[in-house]
Parts: structure tokens; sequence; C-alpha cells
């Protein structure tokens, strides 16, 4: 399977090149399970998706706590049927049948709510599309029901779901959705946007 995101991380501040590569050591953890590609626009990060999102947060965090204005916007993507497999983004649990939909809503819970915290307020928004399967909407509004328990729900908005909380669990109610929900080898998509420090919030 094909598992990653493409990224591109925004502080609103003239010295966005400074808080840009001041982050990117929190990728370092990550290099030896990561493929990491970057261009003009943004950079890509295959492998499995936990360590694709524990790296999307922890370079987000790092970013934040610069104290500007960040904005994080990622593409994820898994099972795409037009990418070849690669056996760095290998994870044995995702095969087999779809698990019971209440039995994946626990399950997403208990990881969302072990999880440590980041110290870093983070508002975010995501659209999941689980692709190719017929019963798409069974599984986007079991996991409507997950976020609405996840303790970073904020509200439902058109055509996505608002998050707002710690950095850590946000990124985890993300990653939950995205592994949880969908065929477990079938193709699974996330267009997600994070914000931290913005002087709108509201």
């Amino acid at each position: 399977m094909f598992s990653g995101a493409q990224i591109s991380l925004y502080p609103m501040s003239d010295d966005f090149v400074d808080v840009i590569l001041g982050a990117l050591s929190a990728l370092d953890p990550y290099r030896d399970q990561l493929r990491i590609e970057t261009d003009d626009i943004s950079t890509l990060l295959v492998g499995t998706p936990d360590i694709v999102m524990a790296a999307m947060r922890d370079l987000f965090v790092a970013a934040a706590k610069s104290g500007k204005h960040c904005v994080m916007h990622a593409t994820l993507s898994r099972g795409c049927p037009g990418e070849p497999d690669d056996p760095i983004c290998h994870v044995p649990e995702m095969t087999g049948p779809l698990a019971p939909l209440d039995e994946r809503k626990a399950q997403a819970l208990t990881a969302v709510s072990s999880i440590p915290l980041a110290g870093q307020s983070t508002a975010a928004q995501f659209s999941l599309y689980t692709l190719g399967i017929g019963q798409h909407m069974d599984e986007i509004y079991g996991c409507i029901d997950f976020i609405k328990s996840s303790g970073v729900f904020e509200k439902s908005k058109n055509f996505c779901t608002k998050l707002r909380g710690d950095a850590a669990p946000v990124f985890a109610t993300v990653g939950e959705a995205f592994v949880r929900f969908g065929p477990p080898q079938g193709h699974v998509t996330i267009d997600l946007t994070v914000s931290a420090n913005s002087p709108s919030a509201i």
C-alpha cells in the first residue's frame, strides 16, 4: 500500500524562512522512517500513516511555538490505486475485511484519549473521502460520530468538520479518521488545514 501526505507550511510572518527552517529539526526523529521530497510548492512525506501524522504534528508544533500565526495545509492519501506499493508504507494490521463500525469508533477514541499533550493550542478543519465503496456515507457518518466524542470537536461546517484543542489530540483525531474509516486497503484521502496563533481566532 502507498500512504503519505503532501504538506505546505505557511508562517504568517516576515521571518517565515527562519520559522520554517527552525522547525525542520522536528522531522529528524522520523527521517529513517519516511521518504521526504520537497519542491517549491510542497513537501511529500511517504511512510506509514502513524509516522506521517506524527511528523506532520511535530513539524507544525515546532513552527507554531515560534508564536507566529502558522498554517499547514495537507492532502493525505492511502491506498491510491495509481501509486505503486512502497515497502516503507507497510502496515500489517491494515489488511482483511472492515471491522464493525462501533468497534472502530471505540478503538479510535481509545487511541486519541491516550495521546500525550503537545502544549500547543490548535484549530483545524478537515474532510474525509472514502473512495470506491458503496457505503461511503456510512463510513463518513461513523467518523463524524467518533469526532464528536473525541474531545476536540468544535463544529460541523459546510464540506468539513472543525476541531480545536491541543495539537496532539487534534492531529491524533485526524490520524484515526484516516486509518479507521474506509476499507483497510482501500483508497482514502483527507484534505486538512491546521492553524495556530491566529489573530482572528473565535
